[in-house]
């Protein structure tokens, strides 16, 4: 199946009580294990890149690697933009064939932050996906961390949506980025945001979440949940294993494959935390 639009992932979700996982790639490796397992749970998932990672690499390269990953797979999957923190990341993903968009100017101004979300919404056309953020999620990703955190106001949602027109809205309520092993979410403030919200809410963070808080999150009105942090230690505890075990060995293929079956262990564990449902 080709990369189909974040709005069809979103519909189909939505339509069947699933929260699609977001797990970043970086290289083919990574692409190769969320695939595997997509296709094993077959829950409509979101594979993602932000700025940071498409750095060495490029916009175009992880479309392609993505997509030909992909012509075989029946499981509707959308390629996302994470975290674009500006109007050039957002017009470098769109024209390189992104099928989902995040525009994340949440440590601007609340103005700010809806003029330049809904400049990102003009840009996208129709069919493409945008995700904005309310409120600045805090921690750590990628050596990038906000200059502050600060919780979603729901008093502010329902106006920051109708200006923006975003398709979902990420929200800060005690997730964190990377691992955070002291994250907890809020699900009281998560509930008035939800009943404030006329779209779907995206949760980052999915690393330092505990399993039981991750599999509550359908019921708030979560429909996509990030995960990166977890995918790379995979893959990076993958080398530095074969590296101690043979400080000799140089069959890289075997390594990596052995990578990819690590990652695509945790996207499974992963999309069924979040799908308690799912058997």
């Amino acid at each position: 199946m080709a990369l189909v639009s974040g709005i069809e992932v979103i519909e189909a979700c939505t339509s069947r009580g699933l929260v699609a996982g977001a797990f970043n790639t970086t290289n083919i490796e990574t692409t190769m294990g969320i695939v595997d397992a997509v296709e094993r749970v077959g829950v409509p998932t979101f594979i993602q890149v932000a700025p940071t990672n498409a750095a060495l690499s490029g916009y175009e390269y992880i479309y392609d690697m993505v997509a030909r990953r992909l012509a075989d797979t029946d499981v509707p999957v959308a390629l996302h933009l994470d975290h674009g923190k500006s109007i050039d990341a957002v017009e470098a993903a769109l024209a390189s064939r992104f099928t989902s968009i995040m525009i994340d100017a949440s440590e601007e101004s609340y103005d700010d932050n809806v003029k330049t979300s809904a400049r990102a919404r003009e840009l996208c056309p129709p069919g493409i996906a945008l995700e904005a953020e309310l409120g600045s999620i805090g921690g750590k990703e990628d050596d990038v961390e906000p200059e502050y955190a600060s919780t979603t106001d729901p008093r502010q949602v329902a106006h920051f949506v109708e200006e923006v027109g975003c398709d979902m809205l990420a929200v800060s309520v005690g997730n964190v980025h990377g691992y955070a092993p002291n994250a907890r979410i809020d699900f009281d403030l998560l509930a008035q945001v939800r009943d404030a919200s006329p779209v779907p809410l995206v949760v980052h963070g999915g690393s330092g979440l505990p399993a039981e808080q991750l599999g509550r999150l359908g019921e708030f009105g979560v429909v996509k949940v990030n995960v990166a942090s977890d995918l790379r230690n995979a893959m990076i505890r993958a080398f530095g294993e074969a590296y101690v075990a043979n400080r000799n060995e140089t069959s890289l293929i075997r390594v990596s494959q052995s990578a990819v079956v690590a990652i695509a262990d945790v996207v499974e564990r992963r999309i069924r935390v979040l799908n308690p449902s799912v058997a």
